[in-house]
């Protein structure tokens, strides 16, 4: 099958979602699938407002138009609601072409912690961009029954998978901190409410975050005995796994939490709040401990089996996660162009 498949969010860019996408496409090219990725570095770009990191396609409606055309897909998946989203969910809207899409970001919550937009505004701009699709693929029941909830139609399940055989317990960390140490895997930025987790008053160990964002400058001046190492990849970033003792993970934003997956496979149970994201992955496994009082979690949390969380992770895989997606798209009918 011909996919075409658009993101807002792909490389460099290094989060969950970019992380989720690309192994897919690996996945279905290894099945004989060909796809095409739309995406940023197809066009001229310009900074995101308040995250420069992020770069954002100017003007994609040509250039998007051009591809459908040249590739002739046999199904069409919109994995964010960015530029290049609404330029082809609105192309495909005009010529009457079934597409999915997916939900990976609380855009509404988002834009709330960074500007005083309401949710209920935001809500309804993510509820139009959705409601043409013929499935918003969503990563956990949580997160199916808000959006439901909220008026979205046509939801879908989507889990997610991790690489067992790069991320796992290792006698090779990539830093030697006083123990036990805990570690922040992600964006730093407002919404992944890091300021929560540097805030514990932990009497003994380490604090280690890996991660980049426009909030590093600040977060490094105000908490001067954390560790702040940048962003890893591959290798690398399964060494920073392998330096913890236990992975914390203070977002109460997040759709899923990948970073999680990948911690547990490394043999670190998890300490987070109990909200959507680490109550469908964590929440009566044995495998963390979901706690209002952050550092009570932590302190619960050292006290689980690294094996307990390795035999956990071990249950995901992401030719599963590739398969699903595959079953949730909808192919052009045979008369389509």
């Amino acid at each position: 099958m011909r996919i075409l498949l658009a993101t807002d969010a792909w490389f460099p860019q290094i989060n969950g979602v970019v992380r989720t996408l690309s192994r897919v496409v690996e996945e279905l090219q290894a099945q004989g699938h060909e796809v095409e990725v739309l995406h940023p570095g197809r066009f001229r770009t310009v900074p995101c407002p308040t995250y420069p990191e992020i770069r954002l396609a100017v003007l994609p409606g040509g250039g998007t138009r051009r591809l459908l055309e040249a590739f002739r897909p046999e199904a069409v998946h919109i994995a964010t609601e960015g530029p290049i989203g609404w330029a082809l969910r609105n192309l495909c809207v005009r010529r009457g072409l079934p597409f999915t899409t997916s939900y990976h970001t609380r855009f509404p919550e988002y834009l709330a912690a960074r500007a005083p937009i309401p949710l209920a505004l935001g809500y309804a701009v993510m509820r139009r961009f959705h409601r043409p699709s013929r499935g918003v693929m969503v990563a956990t029941p949580t997160l199916r029954r808000e959006l439901e909830g909220r008026g979205f139609r046509n939801v879908a399940d989507w889990s997610r998978g991790v690489d067992t055989d790069l991320f796992k317990p290792r006698n090779d960390p990539a830093v030697d901190l006083p123990r036990p140490v805990c570690l922040y895997v992600g964006r730093v930025a407002v919404e992944k409410n890091l300021e929560a987790f540097l805030k514990l008053d932990l009497i003994l160990g380490s604090k280690l975050v890996v991660g980049d964002g426009p909030q590093l400058a600040e977060l490094k001046g105000r908490f001067p005995k954390a560790h702040f190492v940048g962003a890893k990849q591959g290798e690398e970033l399964a060494r920073h796994y392998a330096s913890a003792d236990v992975f914390v993970f203070p977002s109460r934003t997040d759709t899923y939490g990948l970073v999680m997956l990948e911690a547990l496979a490394s043999g670190l149970p998890v300490a987070a709040f109990p909200v959507p994201g680490p109550l469908d992955v964590v929440d009566g496994h044995g495998i963390g401990v979901l706690d209002e009082d952050l550092a009570y979690a932590v302190e619960r949390a050292l006290a689980i089996p690294p094996e307990r969380c390795r035999a956990h992770a071990l249950k995901f895989s992401w030719k599963a996660c590739a398969e699903q997606f595959l079953r949730n798209l909808h192919p052009f009918p045979a008369t389509a162009t």
